[in-house]
């Protein structure tokens, strides 16, 4: 894996009718139970970013591409430390086609929700995650 990790997700999803509502899951762990998480995951070999976001957003949340719509004009990198290592994560926007479309999460997750702003905000335990939902709210209304 090399002294620099890489992942993605297009996992900042939001759903039309519950405009500005993020898809925020909860891993398994207990001890991370009450963190806000998005889905996603390291780069598989012979990946590029997006393939991993699309992949991983199958694998966790049970939704295939053609169930949300990348929305364009937005991407978002963050960078930090774990375990010592220097982390990438890029984030897509996504919207749900359907806002009926059954989320099925991996072992990884005991849950989701849909969850406002500032809710996400709250749930999130970085700065930095915190700023990127901002970001995306930011984005999406100057759409509106």
């Amino acid at each position: 894996m090399g002294s620099h990790w890489r992942a993605g997700s297009p996992s900042v999803m939001y759903s039309r009718p519950f405009l500005h509502r993020l898809l925020h899951v909860l891993p398994a762990e207990a001890h991370h139970h009450a963190t806000a998480g998005l889905h996603g995951g390291h780069v598989d070999p012979g990946e590029d970013d997006l393939q991993t976001a699309l992949r991983e957003t199958q694998e966790e949340a049970g939704l295939d591409s053609n169930q949300f719509t990348l929305i364009e004009g937005f991407k978002k990198e963050l960078q930090y430390i774990v375990r010592s290592k220097p982390k990438t994560v890029i984030y897509w926007l996504a919207e749900m086609n359907d806002c009926n479309t059954e989320i099925k999460l991996s072992d990884e997750h005991q849950a989701f929700r849909w969850l406002k702003l500032e809710e996400a905000c709250k749930c999130a335990e970085y700065k930095e995650m915190q700023a990127a939902f901002r970001a995306v709210h930011q984005f999406l209304c100057s759409k509106a």
